[in-house]
């Protein structure tokens, strides 16, 4: 086996962690970059495209305000997914949110009576409905107050949050999606109360962002390898989860998705800190996921003025890009998601990551 020297390392960088609150207006999307180079090519790649650079740390936030680095962010970013391995994730997360509300205030209810609400990725449909058209059709500002609710309900667990998420469906127009909001609205349905009110169900996004980038790894990897990441707080959090996916030894497999399976035990052998001034490769991992959420952010008109979206999301290659965003491409939703084993994992998850333990 290779030792950790000489072992494949990927370093880790996230952008817009909010915890559990999924609503945060001024962060809308959530995304983490992994990308496999060493500290000699990053800065030799740094030195190339920012010669004069007199910061101690390559700072996406900091160069990004300068209209003049516009070219040479591009232009860093053209080298290093042409030249190394990487996988970048962006979620929305109100998207996320209300697919979590799918998936722990719905689902239940028709499980319970025999049906399986994720064949073919029936709740990515019906949470991406709900997401572009909930306000106008379930009322304004009733459906917001209906998801910050529900996320307080999971967060909280107790009685009185939990009667204010049944008081909360109820005062949106639920009759125009009773298929949705009716388990709530109509019946309180106990299976889904008990299923939010659940130890360890969260609506924290850093188990979906991990999963999505470990199965990208997982792939690119031949053999073991590593992470390594900053020492930032919003990160203590993923390198929690990280060391317990790697402490996981039993033997089970999932397809989540046409391109996507995840297999334990994994090929991820350790997980580090480091202190990025020292780490010029785990600068290039802030680059890349502050690139991707500045286009998020340009493309939906959330911000404008900055460099330009199209020119960034262009330079992906498909597999290095995974994004969880709303779509009403039911019958490609339906394609792409087929034979999922969406159900499994969630419980499969929920079981085993959940928590402090």
């Amino acid at each position: 086996m290779a030792s950790m020297g000489s072992m494949e390392c990927f370093r880790i960088d996230e952008s817009g962690y909010t915890g559990f609150d999924l609503l945060n207006r001024e962060q809308r999307f959530q995304g983490a970059t992994a990308i496999a180079i060493g500290d000699d090519d990053a800065a030799r790649l740094i030195r190339e495209h920012f010669p004069r650079l007199q910061a101690p740390e390559l700072k996406y936030r900091v160069l990004s305000r300068r209209h003049g680095n516009r070219g040479r962010l591009l232009a860093l970013q053209r080298d290093l997914l042409s030249d190394f391995k990487s996988v970048t994730y962006v979620c929305d997360k109100r998207f996320l949110l209300v697919l979590m509300f799918v998936d722990y205030a719905v689902e239940p209810f028709y499980y319970e009576r025999g049906v399986n609400f994720y064949a073919d990725g029936q709740n990515y449909s019906l949470a991406s409905l709900l997401t572009m058209v909930g306000a106008t059709v379930l009322g304004s500002p009733a459906f917001d107050q209906l998801l910050a609710a529900f996320q307080r309900a999971v967060k909280e667990k107790t009685p009185v949050a939990l009667n204010d998420l049944v008081a909360a469906a109820r005062r949106t127009n639920w009759r125009e999606l009773p298929e949705a909001l009716g388990p709530l609205a109509v019946y309180a349905a106990p299976e889904c109360i008990t299923a939010i009110a659940t130890p360890g169900v969260s609506t924290d996004a850093a188990m979906v962002v991990l999963q999505s980038l470990i199965s990208r790894m997982e792939l690119m990897s031949d053999g073991p390898y590593r992470v390594e990441h900053d020492q930032s707080k919003n990160l203590l959090t993923y390198h929690n989860l990280i060391q317990r996916f790697i402490d996981h030894k039993q033997v089970v497999e999932f397809r989540q998705s046409e391109i996507a399976t995840l297999k334990f035990p994994l090929k991820l052998a350790s997980v580090t800190q480091v202190d990025s001034t020292s780490s010029q490769a785990v600068q290039l991992a802030d680059v890349m996921i502050g690139l991707a959420i500045d286009a998020a952010n340009g493309l939906t008109g959330l911000r404008s003025g900055g460099i330009d979206p199209e020119a960034v999301l262009s330079q992906y290659a498909e597999n290095q890009f995974i994004h969880l965003v709303p779509s009403i491409d039911f019958d490609e939703q339906r394609r792409f998601r087929q034979g999922n084993q969406a159900a499994e994992v969630i419980d499969y998850f929920a079981a085993n990551f959940s928590g402090s333990g």
